[in-house]
């Protein structure tokens, strides 16, 4: 069946949130409305208008996150995310912006074959049932702690992304915790589960606290995704699957990873 490019708008809102579904993915109409005010974003239609195929890419100083290749199950095998990949990247590449993804195991060779290289790992983790967790050293986050949550973030993470981090917050006051000036973690609803990330600190010890408070304040499922050399795993949280940071081309990977304990999720780093 012929399809046409399309860029992506707020008309396309509910046929995004359909390839989201399909691919069993946990993105929300919130998260594809974050992401298409954020960014840029080009689809595959049928001629009746169904939406195929997606890819989109959200800049952040000199980088920009490509994310949501997605393809309907009865249209993959026919290039369909590749053609979109390469019209992301040569935008990208017009704007000379690096491009970096998290990728699935199944996406992964696809990325290669693209010139994209492996950087590091992480992994989502399910918590079906809460825990209980007391301490003293975590607190909610309050409008005073946002100078330096957003130093620590652009430290850590390669650029400032303070639109993202305060949409997080709103969306899920409850995730939202610091230990004073070491750490703090985020979250948000999701289409399946609630979603922790990001996670920043400057120790372990502190973004262990912030992980256990937060999923003693959540009600499951809730989606974690860890940072391989984060060590944060817990006989309470089940692994999903395995997903690799990577960067197209030589560039540096951006930010410091030794800060980042979970992500904010594959579509928003």
């Amino acid at each position: 069946m012929a399809v046409t490019e399309v860029r992506l708008a707020p008309e396309h809102l509910a046929g995004c949130v359909a390839l989201s579904a399909a691919a069993g993915w946990n993105q929300n109409a919130a998260d594809w409305r974050l992401m298409l005010e954020l960014g840029e974003g080009w689809g595959l239609a049928l001629r009746d208008g169904t939406l195929v195929a997606s890819t989109l890419v959200i800049p952040y100083g000199d980088f920009a996150w490509v994310s949501m290749v997605l393809v309907l199950p009865g249209h993959r095998r026919k290039g369909h995310a590749s053609r979109l990949l390469r019209t992301a990247a040569a935008a990208l590449v017009r704007g000379n912006l690096t491009p970096i993804l998290d990728a699935t195991p199944a996406g992964r060779e696809v990325y290669r074959r693209e010139g994209f290289r492996d950087a590091w790992g992480f992994k989502r983790y399910v918590l079906n049932s809460a825990t209980k967790h007391d301490t003293d050293e975590t607190r909610p986050l309050r409008e005073s702690d946002w100078p330096w949550i957003l130093e620590l973030d652009r430290v850590a993470f390669g650029a400032n992304r303070e639109p993202v981090l305060r949409s997080l917050a709103r969306r899920l006051p409850a995730a939202g915790l610091v230990v004073e000036k070491q750490g703090f973690v985020l979250g948000r609803d999701g289409r399946e589960a609630a979603q922790l990330g990001p996670l920043v600190a400057r120790s372990r010890e502190a973004a262990r606290s912030l992980l256990q408070a937060a999923l003693a304040r959540l009600r499951g499922p809730v989606y974690a995704d860890i940072a391989d050399h984060a060590a944060l795993a817990q006989p309470a949280l089940a692994e999903q699957r395995p997903f690799t940071r990577m960067v197209r081309g030589t560039a540096p990977v951006p930010g410091d990873e030794r800060l980042v304990y979970c992500v904010a999720g594959p579509e928003l780093g």
